[in-house]
């Protein structure tokens, strides 16, 4: 009998489909089978009476998700399983998709890393409560890949072009400046989410006047000195654009510099293919956007930089890729 752990538990308390991730020594990134069983609970609960709201949660101290299983879907690029990358991004996908249409309340709780597929898990949902532990990004143009799980639709909607500026740059941002751009719904510190939890799934399962009694205001952020710059730079007709208006701020010269230095070690086919899905994603449907994600990472899962960029971030952790481009396409 096959006694290993499951790695997401589910639970219904008092009107609550709670979901707990845990998968933790890999900071819960999602696999295959943990986007199956989320996605069956959430199905599981839709018509469900007894269950009236949904509440997501990691047992990991340090994340809450930290991203898609990334390295599985690079073997399966390796290995030219096109089958299996295409199951993997159209289960994610449809999981992301699920969560945004649900008829249901659904609460994320985000303590600690939130990346990637951890976003596409949250972001998508009716309440995205973070603390002051949380950290928040989509990395994907240093590993050779691109915002995936519905960022294209969420990302360019963000106020000031802070989504082009963190599509592009991967910038892990903090729970404050989740709170301050529209990523996050609601401020809670760490030392009260037990607490938050409790009355949560303890309650009549409606989650807002919880949310409302326990959130906290939001202290500033590291995005506010910059959101100028970052509105000035970034809402750029295209990529060699935004690389001269770096280049030539003055106001915030510092920033732009360290900003300019990160475009141009990321993948110039990343940063093409990042650039040109949020245009396109600023006037499209989530489905639309999705659609286009899914076409575009059965490519991409082949692609050599692909394979290199994660090579580089975590397989063998040199941190220094080889991109079959060398010349950046930010000047």
């Amino acid at each position: 009998m096959d006694t290993t752990a499951p790695p997401v538990r589910t639970r219904v308390s008092a009107g609550t489909g709670v979901i707990a991730l845990d998968r933790p020594g890999a900071l819960n990134a999602l696999d295959l089978t943990m986007v199956r069983l989320m996605t069956e609970a959430l199905e599981r609960w839709r018509d469900d009476d007894g269950v009236r709201s949904v509440l997501v949660v990691s047992t990991s101290p340090k994340a809450f998700c930290a991203g898609g299983d990334i390295r599985a879907v690079r073997d399966a690029g390796l290995r030219g399983d096109d089958d299996a990358v295409t199951a993997y991004f159209s289960a994610e996908y449809a999981l992301n998709a699920l969560i945004a249409g649900y008829p249901k309340p659904y609460t994320a709780l985000v303590d600690g890393y939130a990346m990637g597929g951890g976003l596409g898990i949250s972001v998508h949902g009716s309440a995205r409560v973070v603390t002051e532990r949380a950290a928040l990004a989509m990395p994907e143009s240093a590993i050779g890949f691109f915002p995936d799980i519905g960022a294209s639709h969420f990302l360019p909607r963000l106020p000031g072009a802070v989504g082009w500026y963190l599509g592009l740059t991967g910038e892990r941002i903090s729970g404050a400046a989740a709170v301050e751009c529209g990523l996050a719904t609601h401020y809670v510190p760490a030392a009260d989410l037990p607490a938050l939890q409790d009355a949560l799934t303890g309650g009549p399962g409606d989650p807002e006047p919880v949310l409302r009694r326990f959130a906290a205001p939001a202290p500033a952020s590291e995005l506010v000195p910059h959101r100028e710059a970052i509105a000035r730079c970034f809402d750029a007709p295209d990529l060699a654009a935004v690389g001269a208006r770096l280049a030539a701020e003055e106001a915030d010269r510092d920033w732009a510099r360290q900003t300019l230095g990160v475009l141009r070690r990321a993948s110039p086919m990343s940063l093409r293919i990042t650039f040109d899905l949020l245009r396109a994603g600023a006037d499209d449907t989530l489905a639309g956007c999705q659609a286009r994600e899914l076409e575009l990472a059965r490519k991409t899962a082949r692609e050599p930089d692909f394979h290199e960029g994660v090579r580089a971030l975590l397989v063998d952790k040199d941190r220094n890729p080889s991109w079959s481009e060398q010349e950046s396409p930010i000047i």
